[in-house]
């Protein structure tokens, strides 16, 4: 990493305190440990130093990247009309913040001292006509910004701008390496050719490759040539998500993975991160690490309680928030839940105060059902989404978790969670 990229990303904040590097270290080692991941050497000399930005905040390994960051969806329009997007992206929200509303909001998120990095996301970020403008602003904030998007509408110039506003990762989403079911689920006969044209460009610029990509029964059988792809390209991470029914997911919750799906997702992921040197992160699958330590049969009261903090499960308000384009704050862009809006109260109060968020960060105390019982709920929890969609209850059980046989048949889908805007 040149002199030149250290100013950009901010490093002195990322490496302040230095604890927090050497929990970033541990996690990763622990989980080569557990794993046997012999590509590791491959993903710490071509990805590590890169890395340390994009992880920025992190306390240990669980859903959605990393804890203690924020997601700002920062508008909802989208010039994809994606089958499972759970924005249900398309058109702008009539209360969608403005430019002068949208610094404050980056202002009050950068007055938490646990937030290093922002994921600006959509709907489709370049929507956004200044994005780069606020992008620009949450640099001199001191953030590291990174951005997801489906990748259609980066091109040289847009990568450029992007690696001048302080953008250390860029995601783009894939969902399969085929062109044409990637383009049926996007909704679009040119979405693969686009995204790999954004691929190219990001790559000129030497800008961190992150893959997003939603597994369900529509492309289960695809990952395996997946993730090859995403191997070639270069990429330092992989999120591998499961499709959580909400948004225009709930039109196709039939291909939502169940019990046995998530297992075999989740035994797939584990076998091919052992030779790759891209990193492979499941998302609303949060059982995988106390998968991984059974498979190890470390799984003793004793090893539970030292993993605890490396390996955190489900992060929703926990760590990660979620922040809508009209400044509504959820716990997880999965769990439809408003914990307060930005019009109304500071970011701070509703982030300390929320009723929605102290319940979640005591999920030993009041996780319900088989989740709530579970030995594992500290480095599992379970999918916070996948309980919300099924029972209405963020807090209810898990009913994709193979961990114990005590879950019941999925209940029928619920369509919207209720707001449970409850603030002190």
């Amino acid at each position: 990493m040149s002199p030149g990229n250290i100013n950009r990303y901010n490093i002195k904040n990322i490496l302040i305190p230095p604890a927090m590097l050497f929990r970033q270290l541990s996690s990763v080692l622990l989980f080569r440990s557990v794993l046997g991941w012999s590509g590791f050497p491959k993903w710490l000399a071509r990805h590590s130093l890169r890395s340390i930005p994009v992880s920025a905040g992190a306390v240990g390994m669980g859903c959605i990247g990393f804890p203690n960051h924020p997601v700002w969806e920062v508008t909802n329009r989208c010039n994809l009309n994606c089958i499972h997007c759970h924005v249900e992206g398309g058109s702008q929200m009539d209360d969608e913040l403005d430019t002068d509303r949208a610094k404050d909001l980056i202002d009050q998120l950068a007055a938490v001292d646990e937030f290093r990095m922002l994921v600006y996301t959509g709907g489709e970020p370049f929507m956004r006509e200044d994005l780069f403008e606020l992008m620009e602003h949450s640099m001199k904030a001191g953030f590291v910004n990174v951005v997801a998007s489906n990748g259609t509408m980066i091109d040289d110039e847009v990568a450029r701008d992007l690696k001048k506003t302080g953008v250390a990762a860029v995601a783009v989403s894939l969902d399969s390496n085929n062109c044409l079911v990637h383009n049926n689920i996007r909704n679009n006969p040119h979405a693969y050719e686009s995204a790999m044209s954004g691929i190219r460009s990001l790559k000129k610029e030497g800008i961190l490759l992150q893959i997003n990509t939603t597994a369900m029964d529509i492309n289960f059988d695809e990952m395996g040539s997946l993730i090859e792809l995403v191997e070639e390209l270069g990429s330092a991470i992989m999120l591998m998500y499961q499709l959580v029914p909400v948004g225009r997911g709930f039109e196709i919750s039939g291909s939502a993975l169940d019990m046995d799906y998530n297992k075999k997702l989740l035994a797939f992921l584990s076998e091919e991160q052992k030779n790759r040197s891209v990193l492979i992160e499941p998302v609303a699958g949060p059982q995988y690490w106390a998968y991984l330590m059974e498979r190890k049969g470390i799984n003793s009261e004793r090893w539970l309680n030292k993993v605890n903090g490396y390996f955190q499960g489900c992060t929703a308000g926990r760590g990660l928030v979620y922040i809508k384009a009209n400044g509504d704050v959820w716990p997880c862009p999965f769990v439809e839940v408003k914990a307060g809006s930005i019009w109304h109260s500071s970011f701070s109060h509703i982030w300390e105060n929320s009723e929605v968020f102290i319940t979640l960060r005591d999920r030993e105390n009041n996780l319900k059902g088989a989740c709530g019982s579970c030995r594992y709920n500290s480095i599992c929890g379970g999918c916070r989404g996948r309980a919300m969609a099924y029972s209405g209850d963020y807090m209810g059980e898990d009913p994709s978790c193979f961990l114990t046989k005590a879950h019941k048949e999925k209940q029928p889908l619920v369509r919207k969670g209720a707001e449970v805007g409850s603030v002190v």
